[in-house]
């Protein structure tokens, strides 16, 4: 099942993101539940999980973003995109990156980007299998 995700959802999501690059799950603090209560009431943020058997497994980010160009029509971002090491190959994230696009359309964005730091060749061909490509952007990063 695919949806967005709920408050009882945080200590899942915190030890999904194990197999995304995180070192371990953050500890519980006032800061760590100002940031969730944040993400799930902000209309424009949507954290979309897929569950399997009560477990989820899969998982992605996709942020609308107001733009005044394009005819004033919002883009997506989509961040955050990993799949339990267990359920790879299964079509989970492709369901997560689907529901991110149906969002967008429904929000009337005009693109959808993310941003990979993965080189393995299975990882880019899973993104272009989504439908995203690597030729009309250039994307920089500055780490803070």
């Amino acid at each position: 099942m695919i949806r967005e995700a709920k408050k009882e959802d945080l200590q899942a999501l915190l030890e999904l993101y194990l197999y995304l690059h995180e070192k371990d799950v953050p500890q519980d603090s006032e800061h760590l539940q100002k940031t969730w209560e944040q993400i799930l009431t902000d209309p424009a943020h949507h954290l979309i999980v897929c569950e399997v058997e009560g477990k989820i497994v899969a998982s992605c980010v996709c942020v609308i973003i107001p733009n005044l160009t394009r005819g004033v029509r919002p883009y997506a971002f989509v961040e955050n995109v990993v799949t339990h090491e267990d359920y790879r190959g299964r079509g989970y994230a492709t369901d997560c990156l689907n529901f991110a696009k149906k969002i967008a359309e429904e929000n009337n964005c005009y693109k959808m980007m993310l941003l990979t730091g993965s080189k393995e060749e299975k990882t880019l061909n899973f993104y272009k299998n989504a439908g995203y490509n690597s030729a009309d952007k250039t994307a920089f990063i500055q780490w803070l």
